[in-house]
């Protein structure tokens, strides 16, 4: 294909999927998808296969949990507002406040929705700031010094929130902090929701200590509904992004392949992190500590009008070619769904792989997408 495409396969998708429904299964808990990584929403009929729900962190996400899912969300936001809250709630099967300012404001508006409580344990082991929902001066959750120790009576759960990427050993460590800090009102509750970042579906991943992690948790507090909520899990290791060298520029001796595709618009974590992806057939390096068969090295620059719009330095067993393809590999999860349209470039088409080697395109993108977009 000529133009820049996302490709899902479905062998994959249904491989992890499959997993997680195991996991679910085993361990008595329930696992739901979470938008914010992954809303191809023309899946779905594959997805609810496998799992019953999903989270929303907005109304847009809420209404297409109930509109395209076909079942209410469990939303969780940083802020309701007066004008969507009462839509939100209409949409959702769960709702969890993130203050308790915010659960006075609008917790008698919640008619047969379960109400939680976002809570932070004061520890993650998330690196990164910028995906640290625990570091100091976060804006989510409350800490157990600002809970009263009688709950209202209409908070049904805890909703805590601390991982990214992570392993079963991070959760094992982390759910210690966990019922420090906040088991002394889990008598009060029915559900807890233990947030996102579980990457089960990562090569390696410790499954078995999940499960048993979670029986344990199970046997001494057999009244709590668990519930995990990862979105890179879904579509980890599903699909790439496809693209093109359009230019080959060089300037001081870096040598750029412009590709049709921009870091900014349609991979923005790799600039926000930042990390490097992994490209079929090439291999990230550090020109100033490497050396030896390094011969064909390219800079990998996006089609914006971003200085910064570029990836570091690659080596190819080849010289490059315009029209020749450069594959991305892992771009389904938060990439698809934090691509933008800044300086009107159009998002890449979204094709579905079938199992049985047809590429079902779900979507091929215009001007009138972006054009659409400032109406």
């Amino acid at each position: 294909m000529a133009t820049p495409i996302y490709i899902i396969e479905e062998k994959k998708l249904r491989r992890n999927l499959g997993l997680i429904a195991d996991v679910a299964a085993k361990a008595d808990i329930e696992v739901i998808l979470a938008f914010k990584a992954f809303a191809l929403w023309k899946t779905f009929p594959i997805f609810r296969e496998y799992i019953r729900a999903t989270t929303a962190s907005s109304l847009s996400e809420a209404r297409l949990a109930i509109e395209e899912f076909g079942a209410p969300a469990h939303t969780f936001s940083p802020a309701y507002t007066d004008d969507e809250i009462d839509e939100i709630m209409k949409c959702s099967s769960h709702l969890t406040f993130n203050s308790l300012s915010q659960y006075e404001r609008y917790h008698k508006r919640a008619d047969g929705v379960s109400i939680g409580i976002r809570v932070n344990p004061e520890y993650s082991e998330v690196g990164t700031l910028l995906y640290n929902p625990c570091a100091p001066g976060t804006r989510f959750g409350v800490t157990a010094d600002k809970l009263p120790d009688r709950l209202p009576e209409d908070i049904e759960g805890f909703h805590c929130h601390c991982h990214c990427e992570s392993g079963a050993d991070v959760f094992q460590r982390t759910l210690v902090h966990i019922e420090e800090r906040f088991a002394r009102w889990f008598t009060q509750l029915k559900w807890i929701n233990f947030g996102g970042g579980h990457l089960m579906t990562r090569k390696n991943y410790d499954v078995d200590l999940l499960i048993s992690m979670m029986r344990d948790f199970h046997k001494r507090y057999p009244w709590l509904k668990v519930i995990l909520e990862p979105g890179s899990a879904f579509a980890w290791q599903t699909g790439q992004l496809v693209s093109h060298v359009v230019d080959i520029v060089e300037d001081k001796g870096i040598t750029t392949a412009i590709l049709d595709v921009s870091f900014t618009c349609h991979m923005p974590d790799c600039l926000e992190m930042p990390y490097f992806p992994d490209v079929r057939g090439a291999r990230h390096i550090d020109e100033e500590k490497e050396s030896g068969d390094t011969k064909f090295v390219y800079r990998l620059g996006g089609c914006s009008c971003l200085s910064g719009d570029f990836m570091g330095s690659w080596t190819f067993d080849h010289r490059l070619a315009v029209g020749e393809e450069v594959i991305f590999e892992d771009m389904i999860h938060y990439t698809t769904v934090k691509t933008n349209t800044f300086n009107g470039i159009s998002h890449p088409a979204i094709g579905l792989l079938h199992e049985n080697g047809e590429l079902e395109i779900l979507r091929r993108f215009t001007y009138q997408d972006y054009r659409n977009r400032m109406d």
